[in-house]
């Protein structure tokens, strides 16, 4: 699950407990939930919006491990429900009124990482953790908006090579040399620190967050595209 935050003008998004924070509908549904109170909180009007900023973060040595599969085994229809609901989930960050940090506290796998890349802003932590598309180790193709995200968040065709091709296990410095994330910082708190300064300078910019929102989901109208287009097939677990 997660709990919401308030201080001031920064919202603080924690996946709670010591696990691995695996995305299955009931943690998908509980940051929904949460995106849904920051965009009632911080929308005045049809046209303006307060200044805010939302990090998302969490507890232990994971910010994600992906998909929840154990859950999903069971039936196919399960594996579309997640992956749908991951969609949605995905288009609401995108059309989120406030500026969106990831700070990512511990590994972040597959559709983990896909969780934080979906934010405008990516911070980690250099002292554990790393990122990995573990599609390719575990035989599961890769949904297409998967890639349309990857692409228009990580300009080194080496970089998305390296992250797709080769499932490298990237550490926070090497993700900065590689353009991956924004910065890399000495620990889980330091990085939260950071994700919030970041965050109390973009609110000082007191831009209009629906003016904001569009011209996001303009930059990533391919990726919005590929998350209305995808139905779920393209999660198969072999060629």
């Amino acid at each position: 699950m997660c709990t919401l935050e308030r201080k001031g003008n920064i919202f603080i998004l924690t996946l709670t407990g010591p696990g691995e924070h695996r995305l299955n509908p009931t943690l998908i549904d509980s940051i929904q939930s949460a995106l849904t109170q920051v965009r009632a909180a911080v929308t005045t009007t049809s046209a303006s919006s307060l200044p805010a900023a939302l990090i998302t973060t969490a507890h232990g040595k994971f910010f994600s491990n992906g998909y929840d599969l154990s859950w999903a085994q069971s039936s196919q229809s399960r594996t579309y429900l997640m992956d749908a609901k991951l969609r949605s989930l995905v288009s609401d960050f995108i059309s989120l009124p406030v500026p969106t940090i990831a700070a990512v506290s511990g590994h972040a796998s597959a559709a983990g990482f896909i969780l934080a890349l979906s934010h405008d802003h990516l911070l980690m932590r250099r002292d554990r953790g790393f990122i990995y598309m573990s599609e390719l180790d575990i035989e599961r193709i890769l949904p297409a908006w998967f890639l349309a995200l990857i692409e228009s968040k990580v300009g080194s065709p080496r970089a998305r090579r390296d992250l797709m091709l080769r499932a490298d296990k990237v550490t926070a410095d090497v993700a900065v040399k590689k353009g991956i994330i924004d910065s890399a910082h000495d620990s889980a708190e330091e990085t939260v620190e950071a994700a919030v300064r970041l965050g109390e300078d973009l609110v000082g910019r007191k831009w209009n967050g629906h003016v904001y929102a569009q011209i996001r989901m303009d930059l990533l109208s391919e990726v919005l595209d590929e998350i209305r287009g995808d139905n779920g097939t393209s999660m198969r677990s072999k060629l």
